[in-house]
Parts: structure tokens; sequence; C-alpha cells
């Protein structure tokens, strides 16, 4: 196994990479606090400089990187495999340490579910227990994809050692077309993780909103869970927004109703923004945007909860904008990982 070693600065830290892991798992691995969100190459957050030593660059078009950041020749840590010994220019952050480091397993796919006409629940099992926080995704290595694909958990930590990913289907997708339709029971890929900073924070005391749309419902559903598990909800309320497109879009209830507090400790907050954009669909609940609902719906006490949201970039863009500017929700209580 080819193996390179990486030294940082100005904080020295040195650690190994191993195989084919790019400089950001490597150090994550190694229980480095090293700056990311997305690990795919869209947010930007693992920016590095290469001081000495040669990477490969794996996409040098990542839309992470701004022209004037190639100018200023930056890297993306996600993006970048050391071909030499390297030392490398970054700052660690100690909210980036992971909880658990994250770990290549191999998962034998078990079965499928549907939950809405273009999400399906894909479980897979590992040897050993899955160890993950609630909220937190992991890079799936799919046979037939060139790249692994970063998808988050909807079940929680357990030592049966089962991942669950509800995953959306995405048109003209290479990864979720494999997955909806060519990948059989029994055939095996490789999970790697788990990676994530937008993970349930169980010491806070303060009630918990969850807002998600499309497949920003898996780690929203785990979110819920693990506060459940964690028996959080003996003194919270939890609050799950769902926003869809069309009636047929909404979903997430059904698993809320599966937990003990349901109706009492948790409520189910669906809205449609096209509630006409399916003929033969009635909808006479809430419609607008997810967040102009929890706006509506909570208003100037917004900032007395602890926020956890996944879904397309401009809901969480707009959403974060919501919170932080318009009602003055401090930074720490907002919990998402950026994905493009």
């Amino acid at each position: 196994m080819t193996q390179t070693r990486i030294t940082t600065e100005p904080e020295e830290r040195t650690f190994d990479q191993l195989g084919k892991d790019t400089v950001l798992r490597a150090a994550l691995r190694a229980g480095l606090g090293f700056p990311y969100e997305c690990n795919s190459g869209g947010c930007g957050s693992c920016k590095f400089e290469l001081l000495e030593g040669e990477v490969e660059n794996l996409w040098p078009e990542a839309p992470g990187l701004t022209e004037r950041d190639k100018r200023k020749g930056s890297l993306l840590a996600c993006q970048c495999r050391a071909s030499t010994d390297v030392r490398i220019k970054v700052r660690p952050t100690p909210e980036c340490v992971p909880v658990i480091k994250p770990v290549r397993l191999r998962a034998k796919f078990t079965e499928m579910h549907e939950i809405t006409h273009d999400i399906r629940e894909f479980r897979f099992v590992t040897e050993g227990e899955a160890e993950f926080q609630a909220g937190q995704y992991a890079m799936l290595a799919i046979p037939g994809v060139g790249t692994p694909r970063a998808y988050s958990m909807s079940n929680v930590s357990n030592k049966k050692g089962e991942w669950h990913f509800q995953i959306r289907h995405v048109a003209n997708g290479v990864a979720t077309d494999r997955l909806f339709h060519r990948l059989h029971v029994g055939e095996e890929i490789e999970i790697d993780g788990p990676y994530g900073l937008a993970y349930l924070r169980s010491e806070v005391a303060r009630d918990i909103v969850c807002v998600a749309g499309g497949s920003g419902l898996a780690p929203m559903v785990s979110i819920a869970r693990g506060a459940v598990q964690l028996n959080m909800l003996k003194t919270r309320q939890l609050h799950f927004f769902y926003g869809g497109r069309t009636p047929r879009d909404i979903c997430g209830e059904s698993f809320l109703r599966e937990l003990p507090g349901y109706g009492d400790r948790i409520h189910f907050h669906p809205v449609v923004s096209l509630p006409g954009g399916v003929s033969d669909a009635h909808w006479s609940g809430e419609t607008g945007f997810v967040h102009e609902l929890v706006r509506r719906d909570f208003g100037d006490a917004l900032p007395s909860f602890e926020f956890y949201f996944a879904g397309p970039p401009p809901m969480t863009q707009t959403l974060q904008e919501m919170l932080m500017v318009g009602h003055r929700v401090p930074f720490d209580q907002i919990h998402f990982d950026r994905f493009f």
C-alpha cells in the first residue's frame, strides 16, 4: 500500500496518507481538525497551500476553488492526493476534530424501500458496529461509478453494522442511476465514514428544529431518532419541517410516527411550494417555501432554538441568511453541511 508523509504548518502536525486517501481523509483519519464540509469539491472549506512536495489534483476545475484561489495557488484537500512527502499550510480548527475517526468498510446491500416517487432508502450491513453521530454522512464507493459520493445516514449508530441511506434519484445522475436500477441484493460497496459537522449536539438544552428538503430528509430523520435514543426529548420539543415542490414530494412523517413522543414532543410541519404541481394531488396544508414557514411559526422566538437543516443549496443558504441576518440566531446554534 502506498504511503506518504504529510506535515502541516504553522501548527506542526505529521500524519500518513495511505492508499487512495485524499489529503483531507488522511488528516481526519489521523484525528486532525482539518477544516471541511462536503468532502466532494463543492464548498471550498478544505483549502490549503502546498509548501513542499507534489500532489495529484484529482479535480482541477472543482467549483470549490475560485479563480482568485487558483491564482494564489490554493488547493482543495478533498481533491488532492500526495504523490510525495509534502508540507502544507493549513489552520486546523477544534470543531473539525472528528468525534469518531472515519474508516473504510466493506458493506453488503441488503434491501431497499420506496419513500416517494424519487426517494428510496438503501440498507447495507458491515461487519462490526456502525459507528457515527446522528446527522453525519459517509462516502460511498459504488461499483461502476468513478468517484465516491456523499450520502447521509438516516438511522443511528448501532451494534448490528446497519447503515441506512435515504437517497433521491437525480436525473442523469450516474451514481443514483446505478443505485436505483442496477444494484442487486448481496452486492458489495465500500462505505467510508463517518464525516460531517452537522451532528446532533446532545449537551444543548434548547428545543430542536430540523428543516429538510429533498434527500436532506435522511440526516434530519437521523437527528430525530438520535434525540429519542439519547432521551433528549424528555426535556425538549422537536419540530420537523419538510419542504417539497409538490404534494407527492412530501415525506418524513411516517418515520416520526414510529418514535415515542410523536404529537406530544415531536411535531411535523410539511409545506409545499407548488401545490398545483401535480394535477391529481390535492393539498390543503401550508404553502410557500420552507424557510417562510419556519419564520411564520416561530418569529421572534427563533434565537431560542437549536437548528439542524439539510437540502438543496438554495434552501440551506436562504435559511441560514434568514436565521443569522434576519433574526440574529447565533452561529453556534446553526448546524448544516454544505453540498452542491
